[in-house]
């Protein structure tokens, strides 16, 4: 099974659009929100096509497709103009392979990483910048942001698969930085 994974949209509608075209051709089954959907947050500048009511709609046509967890800039009010849940922290899934530990990253973070066991995943997003890599004999994997990329990075979503996760361009579909999934099981 493939997931989509994609984080830090700030409401930007065009940057949405963008990844939800690239969502449909991947083929996977859900998509993984890593928080801070609609608003942009006081320290970031608006970005490029913002319209988070709009955005909002366009992702309410997938809620029976989306696992979403809550960002530092999402709120209880943006709860109330999506039909996914949006309030959790973090969410655990479990695959054949591995558990994954979803969270956006600034409660749980790569450096205050929640009980886990070797071979397990830390999936965050928060910091806008693209990771895939085992730390410790976790996975460490941050899909970037569509958005606002920082440290030179590029806009970006991530995909996993049964054997590898990767972090793409938004625009190009160019690979950033991948990594094959260690199967512990």
């Amino acid at each position: 099974m493939t997931l989509f994974f994609a984080s830090d949209l700030h409401g930007s509608l065009t940057a949405t659009q963008a990844m939800l075209d690239k969502f449909e051709q991947s083929g996977a089954r859900y998509l993984v929100l890593l928080g801070d959907i609609l608003n942009h947050g006081p320290r970031n500048a608006i970005p490029e096509g913002y319209a988070p009511a709009q955005l909002a709609e366009y992702l309410n046509h997938y809620a029976d497709r989306i696992i979403a967890v809550r960002g530092n800039c999402d709120s209880e009010v943006d709860q109330m103009l999506l039909d996914f849940p949006i309030t959790a922290a973090y969410q655990q899934v479990i695959l054949p392979q591995m558990r994954l530990f979803l969270t956006h990253g600034h409660v749980y973070g790569p450096d205050k990483l929640p009980k886990l066991l070797a071979g397990d995943g830390f999936v965050y997003g928060h910091t806008h910048i693209a990771v895939a890599e085992y730390k410790e004999g976790i996975l460490h994997f941050n899909p970037g942001s569509t958005t606002i990329p920082r440290n030179g990075g590029r806009a970006s979503y991530g995909l996993m698969t049964d054997t590898q996760c990767q972090v793409r361009d938004l625009h190009t579909d160019e690979v950033i930085v991948s990594c094959a999934l260690r199967h512990s099981l």
